[in-house]
């Protein structure tokens, strides 16, 4: 009997269209699951019959309880070079391979501008005036150029928004734990004295770090407070680098201008969640890596992983 390979979260039915297959026609039986699977009872209902299973990103957790459910997996494939939700030292302890993919910066670091640039021209509520045959023109858009750009993180994204901050005439400043003057300069930013310094001294302020115990709940009351109330806070990385409360709080009290957001603690979003109707959230449903390129390249380096564990020489593992 052929080794099956389920497909989780392809919320776009995009999976089999997004790379060749073929290789694993007659090696692997292959099935895509479109919807979300909420809890581990309907996970291992959808793929305890599996030895394969791919993964999108954090979209679905694989931790020890859901891995010692999971008696016939063999291989966990998951989307880019990383995933904080799977439990890999149970999964080694299993005896399941867990391999990645390669992920581009540049769809998030466009994702972040879509963003940023629609809080500060109000791109939505004037779109949807004109939509509606509501008032022309009823807001003022904040400029870019002459205002300063908050970068939290200069790695890979970081640096790439920062790029895209001095075309538009920005100044930048960043921060992180270990972040020195010389890397800063080497991507046209400045050093901020420290990080309530950068959130009390932008006008936008962007988040860019990997989550970790040492970066979860970073963005705090503290922070927020520093920020400007004209200034906007942009997360297009991961939601616990941010108190949740702490922002609620600040954008219903005013704290700051508004917030543009990709991520959240809980994905999907729920339906009654603030953070969809709030009017000065411009969010979105976690679409930064979510391109035809990034698709074509999660998806086609899926199926070398699988190629590879069947012929014994898995690649990309996960360390």
């Amino acid at each position: 009997m052929k080794p099956r390979c389920a497909v989780l979260d392809d919320y776009q039915g995009v999976a089999l269209a997004s790379a060749d297959w073929s290789p694993l026609a007659d090696r692997v039986d292959v099935r895509v699951l479109r919807e979300h699977l909420a809890d581990r009872d309907a996970v291992v209902a959808a793929v305890e019959d599996c030895e394969i299973v791919v993964i999108m990103r954090e979209r679905t957790p694989f931790d020890a309880e859901l891995l010692a459910r999971l008696p016939r997996l063999r291989l966990l494939v998951t989307s880019g070079p990383r995933n904080a939700s799977i439990d890999l030292a149970a999964a080694r302890a299993r005896g399941v391979v867990v391999c990645g993919t390669a992920s581009s910066p540049a769809p998030p670091t466009e994702l972040t501008w879509a963003l940023l640039l629609g809080l500060a021209r109000h791109v939505r509520t004037e779109a949807q005036a004109l939509r509606e045959g509501g008032p022309w023109q009823s807001t003022v858009g904040s400029d870019l150029a002459g205002r300063t750009l908050g970068l939290v993180g200069l790695g890979k994204i970081g640096a790439r928004v920062a790029a895209v901050g001095r075309a538009f005439g920005m100044d930048v400043v960043a921060w992180s734990e270990n972040l020195t003057e010389e890397r800063a300069a080497e991507h046209g930013a400045r050093l901020a004295e420290d990080r309530l310094d950068l959130f009390a001294s932008s006008d936008f302020v962007s988040l860019h770090l990997v989550l970790s115990d040492r970066t979860r709940g970073l963005v705090g009351e503290d922070e927020l407070r520093a920020m400007r109330p004209s200034a906007y806070l942009v997360n297009t990385s991961r939601a616990g680098l941010v108190d949740r409360g702490a922002l609620l709080r600040a954008l219903r009290e005013g704290w700051i201008a508004g917030a543009g957001l990709d991520v959240y603690d809980t994905e999907p979003l729920p339906a009654g969640d603030p953070l969809r109707t709030l009017p000065n959230v411009l969010a979105l449903p976690h679409l930064g890596y979510v391109t035809e390129a990034n698709y074509a390249r999660y998806f086609g380096e899926a199926v070398e992983d699988i190629e590879a564990f069947l012929a014994g020489t898995p690649v990309r593992e996960l360390p």
